[in-house]
């Protein structure tokens, strides 16, 4: 028996959250029936580049038999007993038998077998060997070639590919090397996600869940994969190919300069990564990540919608296409995608239409011919009137081959630089003959140039009239108050002494409360205004931080925006120095006051118990959450203006009757135009603690500025506790750094409020934690839209890794919200000098 020790060396234990693995180096690599592999041996390949042994993965006590990179800690490539672990430390040895099966048994447990392989040829003096491939194989002794390896771990692949490894299927043998995931990082055994290469049409990479298609890289055009930019490069120092025959369908990465590491896995969470080894700097840089993005989720905009992450909304109808249900379209509802808006009818007389810069659609129900060129292509395509579209199978050399899609087309988004374009079916009114209109081009200028000429006369005589109605207009009640730009708000405005009457002269007693705006006033009595409607008054402060330019904003804004979960405007009052905005009455005041108590309760309040978090069960503040988000989406996208509200937080989100949440107070909100999404300030003016990075320290603001306060007010529902002032007894971290630190420690429960303990959807309660640390990521492009928000919230899909949050140190001595005039960053300390805390 020979065993690879040395009683005289160290054990090298790697354990942080990576691998335990005790090795001792040897140089040969290979075993045979009489030779075994204990724990703490292992052996090496003849290039020194990989090795196998027993290790534990991650925070794992279990052993586990593997090979490994010889030279690169943290990478196991291939896991022999991942469903079978070994408990004890010592006790596992790992041989080959006369017959030529591999097999690890467990010598403290009766020499019982823990796992082996499966061989159906039986072996004359089996050996077993590790090649500088990383592939472990079983041959004869005196027969290296590999058509004849009795077996080899290529061929049963876990989470990864490397270099030379065919990926994919030998239809002769009926046998699929595909990756599957492992269940985490501390446990290799089978998980949720697999990988493969679909041939149940022309052949492409998808990733699974269970035996749900999450994602797919798109088909193989020759040079790389058509699924976005990010995929389109190639490792350098490798060439990558498909073999498609009778007996063989494979992707496979061959290596040109040997020093070339490079790898393809498939992680816990489903994400497939193509990576090298950077030997300088010691790290692996990745070519590309599925998903990259929400555009990557299969079938996101439905059949002949194309997904544009530049784009707001995501989902848009390719080009002669319209939406197949307005109205679920307009609600942020793609899932039931496009149809043409001239429907073809299957005659000759049909015409191909070129759509190119897109990703190419599933081509699971696809037929394809190398033989046949474009044109023939064509021809094939439109005598078969299931056939919707038609490209080249490789878009090498000019193109060659012709592949067809049969139904819809699914799974499209817009790749830029994408040149392989695809041809798709149209009825022949959708082709655009300029000979066949009858006009030509110098007749066609000459009328867009009257038309251009009469629109503009008739644009100066509408102005004209327009001032002169406004110059000889005085608002009264009942009539419409006008915007600054010459808009109609269609806003009722009251004199003075309604709102007085409503309010009881504005009496104390009818006081609410008071921010920054002013003070707060409810109604006395109902019947005070024509419609006998419940409302609050907000009455503009002369010392209010606020002043008429934030008066004009708010009534600007929201007159404008009718949404559930906004709060309603039912008019406004301006006379002499008095000004305020009239909104619907919410009885159950402000989400802070539920989570946080910061409101006085009043008597009543407090003989009836009406205490704050334990009347938000889960699934109230589950509803809550999704309620902000669909407000925030409909003011990011869905609204008539685009408009980012600057400052969202706990006090500003109000409680209807149902506890609906509605977003208020806009004074602060800035409208965008056209494709503005973001714009720069020299007075930076919000609330400590909901304020993003970017805008606290640089006057940036964004849609993603709201993002960022949307993730603060999803850990506060969540923790029942505010992010500026909260205290830990074992660090100095607010709310953002204690959320991310347990996040990484995988203790995010440790977060929940106590109140809501007996009443949490676990997969809701993590997900949530997950998708409001995406959002408070210091980086503002690394945060999320809102439409990813919400599907993210709704969905099941794969989440990214949260990266760490902006200004989650707490500084010492810091005040409370409104006194503070500086802000910590994760990294470093500024101040800021043109801050206004509210």
């Amino acid at each position: 028996m020979k065993r690879y020790t040395n009683l005289s060396s160290f054990l090298i234990i790697f354990s942080f959250y990576s691998l335990s693995i005790v090795r001792i180096s040897s140089s040969d690599d290979t075993i045979n029936t009489t030779e075994t592999i204990r724990d703490g041996d292992t052996i090496v390949s003849s290039g020194q580049r990989f090795e196998l042994g027993f290790f534990s993965p991650g925070r794992s006590t279990n052993r586990f038999v593997g090979i490994w990179y010889m030279n690169i800690t943290q990478t196991p490539v291939w896991v022999a007993n991942r469903g079978s672990p070994l408990s004890n430390t010592t006790s596992g040895v790992l041989t080959v038998i006369p017959s030529g099966q591999l097999v690890i048994r467990d010598d403290e447990s009766d020499n019982s077998t823990i796992w082996s392989t499966n061989t159906s040829r039986v072996a004359q003096n089996p050996v077993v060997q590790l090649l500088d491939t990383g592939n472990l194989v079983v041959r004869e002794a005196n027969d290296d070639r590999p058509d004849n390896y009795l077996w080899q771990s290529f061929d049963n692949p876990t989470d990864t590919i490397l270099l030379g490894m065919d990926f994919g299927w030998n239809l002769v043998k009926k046998r699929e090397r595909y990756l599957s995931s492992w269940t985490s990082a501390d446990d290799p055994s089978r998980g949720e996600f697999t990988l493969h290469l679909d041939i149940s049409g022309y052949p492409e990479v998808v990733i699974r869940r269970g035996d749900v298609v999450q994602y797919r890289l798109g088909p193989w055009n020759g040079l790389r994969f058509s699924g976005g930019a990010s995929v389109r490069q190639n490792p350098p120092r490798s060439t990558t190919g498909l073999v498609m025959n009778s007996s063989v369908v494979y992707l496979r990465e061959d290596a040109i300069d040997r020093s070339l590491v490079s790898r393809v896995t498939l992680s816990p969470s489903g994400v497939g990564q193509r990576q090298r080894w950077d030997s300088r700097s010691q790290v692996w840089v990745d070519y590309y990540n599925i998903p990259a993005d929400t555009c990557d989720n299969y079938g996101f905009c439905g059949a002949h919608g194309s997904c544009d992450v530049k784009n707001s909304p995501l989902c848009g109808c390719l080009e002669r296409f319209v939406p197949r249900d307005e109205e679920s379209w307009a609600t942020s509802n793609w899932s039931g995608g496009c149809v043409r808006r001239t429907p073809v009818n299957c005659r000759t007389d049909d015409v191909f239409l070129r759509y190119s810069d897109i990703k190419m659609p599933n081509t699971r129900s696809t037929w394809y011919n190398e033989s046949l060129n474009l044109e023939e292509c064509e021809g094939v395509c439109l005598r078969n009137c299931s056939c919707t579209a038609y490209s080249n199978m490789d878009i090498r050399n000019g193109g060659s081959g012709c592949l067809l899609w049969i139904g819809d087309l699914v799974d499209i988004r817009a790749v830029s630089g994408e040149e392989q374009g695809i041809y798709i079916r149209m009825a022949v009114s959708e082709s655009v003959n300029k000979e066949s209109k009858g006009i030509k081009r110098t007749t066609l200028v000459a009328i867009v140039l009257s038309l251009a000429g009469i629109l503009l006369l008739c644009v100066s005589v509408a102005l004209l009239i327009r001032k002169r109605r406004k110059n000889d207009r005085k608002p009264k009640k009942g009539e419409r108050l006008d915007e600054s730009n010459d808009e109609d708000l269609e806003l009722p405005i009251y004199d003075l002494s309604t709102v007085s009457k409503a309010t009881d002269s504005f009496s104390d007693g009818n006081k609410l409360g008071e921010g920054g705006f002013g003070p707060v006033y409810k109604q006395w009595h109902r019947g005070v205004l024509e419609d006998g409607k419940e409302i609050v008054v907000k009455r503009l402060s002369t010392t209010s931080s606020q002043g008429l330019d934030e008066f004009k904003n708010e009534v600007i804004c929201i007159a404008k925006l009718q949404h559930r979960n906004l709060v309603k405007i039912l008019g406004c009052c301006v006379q002499g120095h008095e000004k305020m905005l009239i909104y619907e009455y919410m009885p159950n005041k402000s989400l802070d006051f539920f989570l946080f108590g910061q409101q006085l309760l009043t008597i009543r309040e407090v003989l009836t118990d009406k205490t704050k978090g334990n009347q938000l069960d889960w699934q109230k503040r589950f509803n809550i959450i999704n309620g902000i988000a669909r407000g925030l989406l409909y003011l990011h996208q869905d609204s008539r203006l685009r408009v980012i509200h600057r400052d969202l937080k706990a006090s500003n989100v109000l409680l209807d009757d149902d506890l609906n949440p509605k977003i208020s107070d806009f004074g602060l909100a800035r409208i965008f135009g056209g494709n503005e999404t973001e714009a720069n300030t020299n007075r930076v003016i919000g609330t400590y603690g909901y304020m993003s990075p970017e805008y606290a320290e640089e006057g940036l603001f964004s849609l993603k500025s709201d993002i960022y306060s949307f993730g603060v007010v999803v850990l506060e529902i969540v923790s029942g506790q505010k992010n500026r002032g909260f205290r830990h007894k074992d660090h100095h971290l607010n709310l953002l750094g204690h959320a991310w630190l347990l996040y990484n420690e995988e203790r995010s429960l440790e977060l929940v409020d106590t109140n809501i303990a007996n009443s949490i959807n676990l997969h809701e309660l993590l997900r949530s934690i997950h998708v409001a640390l995406l959002c408070v990521q210091q980086r503002s492009e690394d945060r999320p839209t809102i439409s990813s928000v919400v599907l993210m919230l709704a969905s099941g899909g794969v989440l990214p890794e949260a990266r760490p949050p902006g200004f989650f140190i707490e500084r010492h001595g810091f005040g409370s919200e409104s006194s503070s005039s500086t802000a910590t960053r994760s990294s470093n300390k500024y101040t800021i000098t043109q801050l206004e805390a509210r």
